[in-house]
């Protein structure tokens, strides 16, 4: 059994380098992170996904605080200072897209996530099999189902973009 274990690490160690240079490439990817709080374990996990993906830091991606666009997930500190984080990105050219269309009414470029009102209305249902003597640990837990899709085109005109027509047909909502 040792002998297998062995033979997997060593065969790891011979294919690891292989897998790495499938991916280099003269082009540096850098990837920007925002986080609410120092998390250095998100931030490593995700290192460590690249790094298993074949991705070498240094030589084929950087983690940089420079960006050329950014992906916002939804996060109560982030939705609390909506109106400041998107007067940032446009004020520094920054396509922005976030995981709530709240973003997008006080001048985010573009959103894509859950269709929080449904969730919502989708609660009280659990509430009312609980009222009628379900246990709350029987129930299932379900994801949400209803996405909206968001695009302000007055912050596009702004950063100089171009939105497809493809897009702007399957959007919820499109602000002018």
């Amino acid at each position: 059994m040792r002998l297998i274990g062995l033979a997997v690490v060593i065969i790891a160690g011979v294919l690891a380098p292989v897998a790495a240079e499938t991916h280099e490439s003269a082009k540096v990817y850098r990837i920007g992170w925002l986080a609410p709080a120092p998390l250095p374990t998100t931030l490593d996990a995700f290192r460590d996904g690249l790094r298993v993906l074949g991705y070498v830091e240094g030589n084929n991606f950087a983690i940089e605080q420079r960006y050329g666009g950014l992906i916002q997930f939804d996060d109560v500190i982030f939705t609390s200072h909506r109106r400041q984080l998107v007067e940032l990105a446009v004020k520094h050219q920054l396509p922005a897209m976030y995981g709530a269309r709240e973003f997008v009414e006080v001048g985010g470029l573009i959103s894509y996530g859950p269709d929080y009102p449904d969730l919502y209305r989708r609660s009280a249902t659990y509430l009312d099999k609980i009222f009628r003597g379900a246990k709350p640990a029987d129930l299932p837990v379900e994801q949400p189902t209803t996405f909206e899709l968001a695009v302000n085109m007055k912050t596009a005109r702004a950063l100089g973009l171009t939105i497809p027509q493809t897009l702007l047909l399957r959007a919820d909502e499109v602000i002018q």
